[in-house]
């Protein structure tokens, strides 16, 4: 189906967040080199999916920016900034058929950021705008067990613990539970 250049426009936003110096924007090429040095840390390949690769280089960083900028891309994907700097990455990816009103969120930031409240307020932002402009009633995440900052976040968030999806993930030779987390359209 071919996107629209309002729906495409709306795929992009500029987000403040309620931090500092901090924000959601669109990514650039030029966020290449930040991107490749916070996102080359086996800590957060730790909770991330297989897709995502460790090490990480300035070519895997360079092909991210591309696929997530193409002008066909059908999702929300920004970069955190901070000062400045990409320093992590947040999506929205949409779903189809009978989950059309459902969205996966999904984020990670550099090991240097974690603690300060960026993905919690990132998470707020993206969501409230999600549900403001898509039509979209049900955001989630799943989260690996271990991960207590992210389900800190994700609760901080506004989201609900639904479930736990018993040994669900398989990484780095470890299989673990999965956690459900959700938040409805109020």
């Amino acid at each position: 189906m071919a996107q629209s250049a309002a729906t495409g426009d709306l795929l992009r936003p500029t987000l403040p967040l309620a931090v500092s110096g901090a924000r959601l924007r669109p990514w650039t090429a030029a966020d290449a080199p930040s991107l490749a040095a916070q996102a080359n840390d086996r800590g957060v390949w730790q909770n991330l999916r297989d897709v995502f690769p460790h090490p990480y280089s300035e070519t895997d960083a360079q092909g991210y920016i591309s696929f997530v900028s193409a002008p066909d891309s059908a999702d929300i994907h920004l970069a955190f900034e901070v000062d400045g700097a990409a320093v992590g990455s947040i999506s929205v990816v949409f779903q189809a058929d009978i989950y059309h009103r459902s969205a996966e969120i999904g984020y990670w930031l550099g090991r240097a950021y974690w603690g300060r409240g960026l993905a919690t307020a990132a998470v707020q932002a993206l969501s409230a705008y999600t549900f403001a402009h898509f039509d979209v009633c049900r955001l989630y995440a799943t989260i690996f067990d271990r991960n207590t900052g992210s389900a800190r976040v994700l609760t901080k968030a506004g989201y609900a613990l639904e479930g736990r999806l018993r040994q669900s993930i398989t990484k780095d030779g470890e299989t673990l539970d999965g956690l459900l987390f959700a938040s409805l359209k109020r």
